[in-house]
């Protein structure tokens, strides 16, 4: 039984990156052997293991084959004969199928090093047609890792085009939609993702909102070099889009509530937050009200960061201080003087529309 460390953390070790997490991958050895070893299994697709005290993955040595469509139409085969260079040739990409032993030496049957040298995302074999998500996967580590000067080699973006075109993208669940899109939203040049998304053809399958949406990728390259939250990123991707679009989208991608709210509120708010002087009294607090700032005024101030990225030149503290006036208004006081529940909610309307004139 061998222990080897491989993907992510062999690579970006080389590349003077940090660590994030490590996986594992253990040749000649039996689930029944690593339970014994006191490991806990959490993979019902194929053995995957959690350490007992790291709590990190320690995957069985397998091989893959093509049984069915979509990402999970495969046949795993595992048990102690798999080897590690086996193991090493299902993956996606060479600078993720480097292993490193317990002494440090590593293993690369498959060219990644020269291709880390080279700056190159290149897929390991033929095979990489057989798992439509592996699209996403390397136009997220083309995000990932373009501050350093990767770019995916032609004749692996070839191969994403023909799982372009096959059809397969469809069969992809929104929540690996959702996974890969959110995880490449956090890196340093998430419009990256969307190009190489683009260059496939995948991105008219899959975003076709984002292909429409106006200076959206300008948008959110500010709010990237802003360091920006990814739901403040993934709402200015959504400038320019009708509220339909925008939970059209959201469906389709299964995305968090949180993300949905604050994205179909920039999208249905931003030109009036942008010119509040345009705006009546009334349309002005229609613009708190809706936002609900009254209830969440912390959602309220998302809004305004983006206001202050996206539109510098607009007034972002005269909503400040709109918000500050309204709420100034005494709703106890206006319950306690005898009148009905209606006539207290217009009642607290009209003070605070006289806040705002």
């Amino acid at each position: 039984m061998e222990t080897y460390l491989v993907g992510g953390a062999v690579r970006d070790r080389l590349l003077g990156l940090p660590v994030r997490e490590q996986d594992w991958v253990v040749v000649g050895a039996t689930p029944q052997a690593m339970t014994d070893l006191g490991y806990r299994q959490v993979g019902r697709d194929f053995p995957v293991f959690l350490h007992p005290d790291s709590a990190e993955e320690y995957a069985l040595a397998r091989t893959e084959r093509k049984a069915g469509r979509g990402h999970r139409g495969f046949e795993v085969h595992s048990d102690p004969s798999v080897t590690l260079e086996e193991d090493l040739r299902r993956r996606d990409l060479t600078v993720n199928a480097i292993a490193e032993t317990t002494d440090g030496e590593l293993i690369d049957p498959y060219g990644g090093q020269a291709d880390l040298e080279a700056r190159v995302l290149r897929h390991v074999s033929e095979a990489f047609v057989e798992d439509p998500l592996r699209v996403l996967r390397v136009a997220r580590f083309a995000a990932y890792l373009h501050h350093l000067g990767f770019e995916v080699a032609p004749d692996t973006l070839a191969l994403m085009q023909s799982l372009s075109d096959s059809g397969e993208l469809e069969t992809l669940s929104a929540e690996r939609l959702w996974s890969e899109t959110a995880r490449a939203l956090d890196t340093q040049h998430p419009g990256v993702f969307l190009d190489v998304l683009d260059q496939c053809g995948a991105g008219a399958r899959l975003f076709p909102e984002w292909r429409e949406a106006h200076n959206a990728r300008e948008k959110l390259a500010r709010t990237a070099a802003a360091r920006a939250g990814a739901e403040l990123r993934f709402a200015a991707l959504c400038s320019g889009l009708d509220t339909t679009a925008v939970d059209t989208l959201c469906q389709r991608l299964n995305a968090p509530r949180r993300f949905r709210e604050l994205a179909g509120l920039w999208a249905a708010l931003e030109s009036d937050l942008a010119a509040p002087g345009r705006l009546d009294t009334s349309s002005r607090l229609q613009v708190l009200e809706r936002s609900d700032a009254f209830r969440r005024p912390e959602r309220f101030q998302q809004l305004l960061t983006l206001l202050n990225l996206l539109h510098p030149e607009a007034d972002a503290e005269f909503w400040h201080q709109a918000l500050a006036r309204c709420r100034s208004v005494d709703v106890a006081a206006i319950a306690a003087s005898g009148i009905s529940g209606r006539e207290v909610g217009a009642r607290l309307r009209a003070e605070r529309e006289k806040l705002l004139d």
